[in-house]
């Protein structure tokens, strides 16, 4: 069962938009895609065969953070991850409004926003998992 004060605080840090983020606010998503990825079927799927390691950079906030799936097993914390399958280094504003469901990545990185260094197939699998996770919460969202 997801924290229920978890999905409050992101519902009240999407309501007041990614141009207001904190970082703490991406670690949030990132501990809800971690509670959710052992409940939601489709993540659970999704996951089942994926071996990657994602390094987030933050650009104006001087900020890391990694997230690995392997094996089905999802984690995430601050700092480097050893090896990542790739890099993606934005602004809080940009990667915030693709954590929280406001902005498509791959425009994003079209347009130049984002920046991706590695392997594209792995980040837009990492897309994936974002836009099952944000499903999910829509899901549970409304009963709050």
């Amino acid at each position: 069962m997801v924290d229920e004060s978890l999905l409050k605080d992101l519902k009240a840090a999407q309501e007041k938009g990614a141009g207001a983020a904190v970082v703490d606010d991406m670690m949030k998503v990132f501990a809800f895609i971690k509670e959710i990825s052992t409940e939601n079927e489709d993540l659970k799927e999704e996951l089942e065969d994926m071996d990657i390691a994602i390094q987030m950079v933050i650009s104006d906030a001087d900020k890391k953070f990694w997230l690995t799936v392997k094996e089905g097993d999802l984690d995430f914390g601050d700092g480097d991850v050893d090896n990542p399958s790739f890099t993606m280094s934005s602004t809080l504003e940009v990667g915030a409004g693709i954590l929280m469901g406001e902005v498509d990545a791959t425009s994003a990185y079209m347009a130049g926003d984002i920046t991706v260094e590695g392997n594209l197939q792995d980040a837009m699998a990492f897309q994936e998992i974002i836009e099952l996770a944000l499903e999910a919460y829509e899901d549970l969202v409304e009963d709050l």
